[in-house]
């Protein structure tokens, strides 16, 4: 007897979306091609947890709810705990996601062996290495602890199990893409199987009050794999940044539920692990160029921490007649308004050059206050004219060329003034908030023209 056709669903990898048949653009979240065909079957939510702090069903007043499930563990790595917050908020799921051979597993492994060492049961699971290539990662960052437990599996029916007796108090999953539940008929890495293996891991986090860890892949366009959804259901995202290739790391939190979006935590890879780098504006500022035209230092604040870093910009004829405009660092649309700023207010005619801005030290940031950097960057390479090494500038520039205040203008003054610094350009709005910063020279600047005029006169 023949057998009918097998069932499949079309899943949204964006967002989740289900539907019965092929579309090219998702109801849900308005994106094209994204649909991919499933075997349909039974998708199970996983068995409910009534042990540890998790809610019994019945409402609780606030004033009676314990605040002991929110005591924060630190990591060991400073640089790691400013990102989370603060440190480990317990029954928390944390997901990591970042380029292949960045240092995600590295960062974590360093992680649980301070865990470890500091009395915490840990609990390492990875579906991707052996037990002997984790020990051998292991021993070469620095050893292991009694305390740290090694699982090799992809199971989540038998994960769910080992971590329902062991009962550690930090888990780590590597990584949720390898890992399959039985009960939904798709192969592992699918949008059901990433989605509901995520359900059930966080079930398992907040009704036993663990911690749990889980890397994500990441697409090509740089998001994690899977459907959006997955970062909406775990507590915090964090994602390494930098190249591969470079000593560098950068790791950045987009979603955190118990602690500040804006803050990052700096590393440099070793032979030993991740390093952190406690002064991350001398990191950045170092191989600088001196008496170059086209390189001015400016001051971004990530968070709490104020970041010293180099634009560098290089104007050149072009050898066509449509002029190329490059941007690596910062955001391509918002250098091609400043050229156009630069081009209206000041008379700079820069519509037969080729136009590259750099954010140096493979950093992005995109924040206003470099704009009057981008700018003096794009007038000085092309005028030829060197900025001196003790000058930095920041600023947001407004269409009309005036010179628009930013945030915590005081904390970037005194950043500068400590490695050095002797000059500061910047916001005439913000010069009541800097003036009182002794030893370093205060530039407050109202327009363009009079912040191309102090580059002139130095």
């Amino acid at each position: 007897m023949a057998t009918g056709k097998k069932k499949t669903v079309y899943f949204c990898q964006n967002c989740g979306y289900e539907s019965s048949k092929w579309m090219g653009q998702c109801p849900g979240c308005h994106e094209w091609n994204t649909f991919v065909e499933e075997p349909a079957g039974k998708i199970g939510r996983g068995r409910s947890s009534k042990t540890g702090n998790r809610a019994s069903g019945r409402p609780v007043l606030i004033k009676d709810v314990s605040m002991e499930e929110n005591e924060r563990a630190s990591t060991g790595m400073p640089e790691f705990d400013r990102v989370l917050g603060g440190g480990i908020v317990k029954g928390s799921m944390v997901l990591i996601g970042g380029d292949p051979g960045i240092g995600k597993s590295t960062i974590l492994l360093q992680s649980c062996r301070n865990l470890a060492l500091s009395g915490q049961k840990v609990l390492y699971i990875s579906g991707e290495e052996s037990l002997a290539q984790i020990k051998m990662r292991a021993l070469r960052i620095g050893g292991a602890d009694d305390n740290m437990y090694l699982l090799c599996e992809t199971n989540l029916g038998d994960i769910r199990e080992v971590i329902e007796e062991m009962r550690p108090d930090i888990c780590v999953i590597d990584s949720i893409q390898t890992m399959y539940n039985e009960e939904v008929a798709s192969a592992p890495g699918s949008v059901s199987q990433v989605r509901e293996s995520t359900g059930v891991l966080m079930m398992l986090a907040k009704g036993l009050g663990i911690t749990i860890f889980v890397v994500g892949h990441v697409t090509k366009e740089g998001a994690v794999a899977g459907p959006r959804v997955l970062e909406h259901m775990v507590d915090t995202v964090l994602y390494f940044e930098g190249d591969r290739h470079a000593s560098y790391r950068i790791l950045r939190a987009v979603k955190n539920r118990f602690g500040s979006t804006n803050e990052i935590g700096v590393f440099e890879m070793r032979g030993s692990g991740l390093v952190e780098v406690p002064n991350p504006s001398e990191y950045m500022l170092s191989g600088r160029p001196e008496d170059s035209s086209g390189s001015i230092v400016t001051c971004c604040v990530e968070g709490s921490r104020p970041l010293l870093l180099e634009i560098q910009a290089l104007v050149a004829r072009t050898n066509f007649g449509m002029p190329r405009r490059t941007s690596a660092g910062t955001d391509y649309n918002r250098v091609n308004l400043l050229i156009a700023v630069l081009e209206k207010r000041c008379g700079v005619d820069l519509g037969s050059c080729d136009a590259y801005v750099n954010v140096a030290g493979g950093i992005r940031i995109n924040e206003p206050a470099l704009d009057l950097a981008i700018l003096l960057a794009l007038f000085t390479s092309y005028k030829d004219i060197s900025v001196p090494d003790s000058l930095i500038a920041f600023g947001e520039v407004g269409l009309s060329g005036e010179i628009r205040a930013v945030s915590q203008a005081d904390i970037r003054v005194m950043e500068a003034k400590r490695l050095g610094f002797t000059d500061v350009i910047l916001p005439r709005p913000n010069y009541n908030a800097c003036k009182k910063v002794e030893g370093i020279r205060i530039i407050p600047v109202e327009t363009v023209q009079e912040a191309i005029l102090q580059i002139r006169s130095r």
